[in-house]
């Protein structure tokens, strides 16, 4: 018998950030999240919250900064997903998330796997996918921003058992109508939650969302600074998947049944139609 938590608490912090040393006010905000909402367990932030865009702004770690954020969950008790933050590792600088447990211990850094070249210059894309598990609840899973552009991220997320995906974002361009597609179709065809948290004033454009594993939206922020407080259902999820979508579509139990090799993963494929695209470099 399964006797894991059906529940649980999170909350998505959609903060009007500048670009700028935002580590007090973020925080602070955690602090009084917490406060409010005594039953969230979690708490997200966007990407790059702590400063915001610049490669200028990356430490080792753990920094200073990140030793505050553990010293934050470790008093209050919670799981703290602080956005992303610059993370110099010798000569290259990587966009990494932490993910903190409530003794305030860094469980995993995620360092983002497709940078949002060629814009993101001077950042290094990382090779390791990172699944973490909440004690009696379930699996986690972390992706940031331009990650989820490409499937088969999120897919692989799943595959190590993710339930729920923790997707911290920054973006400030038009092009936020398309993520929430994404965003959507990623938990459908995953069957899984989808936390999409991004931040609004000179950071973003907000329009953070959550989306479950059948495909309902729990709910879409609007531009404006929002603290969106919520469960996610793991029973549901594992129901999801064990009876299809709706009752339908068996979407990974298809996936992991099939006898197709994929060609663009064959050891040394080169496609090309993908060669012909040429260099990848700003539009002029």
């Amino acid at each position: 018998m399964n006797n894991k938590s059906k529940h649980f608490g999170i909350a998505a912090l959609q903060l009007k950030l500048a670009e700028a040393d935002n580590l007090e006010l973020l925080l602070e905000r955690i602090q009084k999240t917490k406060l409010r909402f005594p039953w969230v367990k979690m708490i997200v932030l966007s990407e790059l919250a702590l400063r915001g865009v610049g490669v200028q702004h990356a430490r080792e770690l753990p920094s200073a900064e990140e030793q505050a954020f553990c010293r934050s969950a470790r008093e209050l008790g919670i799981w703290l997903v602080p956005g992303s933050m610059y993370e110099k590792c010798g000569s290259a600088v990587f966009n990494t998330t932490p993910v903190i447990n409530p003794a305030g211990e860094v469980v995993g850094r995620y360092r983002k796997i497709y940078p949002f070249l060629p814009y993101e210059k001077g950042v290094t894309g990382g090779d390791q996918f990172l699944v973490f598990d909440v004690p009696e609840v379930g699996r986690f899973g972390v992706s940031i921003c331009f990650d989820m552009w490409f499937p088969e991220t999120t897919r692989a997320l799943t595959w190590l058992g993710a339930e729920v995906i923790i997707h911290p974002t920054k973006t400030d361009t038009i092009d936020r109508q398309d993520e929430l597609a994404i965003v959507h179709a990623s938990a459908v065809t995953n069957q899984c939650y989808v936390v999409d948290v991004n931040s609004a004033g000179a950071q973003g454009v907000g329009r953070s969302i959550i989306v479950g594993p059948d495909g309902e939206v729990v709910h879409e922020a609007a531009t404006d600074e929002e603290v969106i407080a919520f469960e996610v259902d793991l029973e549901r999820v594992r129901k999801v998947r064990e009876r299809g979508i709706k009752g339908l579509g068996q979407i990974l139990k298809s996936f992991r049944d099939t006898r197709v090799q994929y060609p663009q993963y064959e050891p040394g494929a080169v496609s090309p139609a993908y060669e012909e695209l040429g260099p990848l470099k700003v539009p002029e």
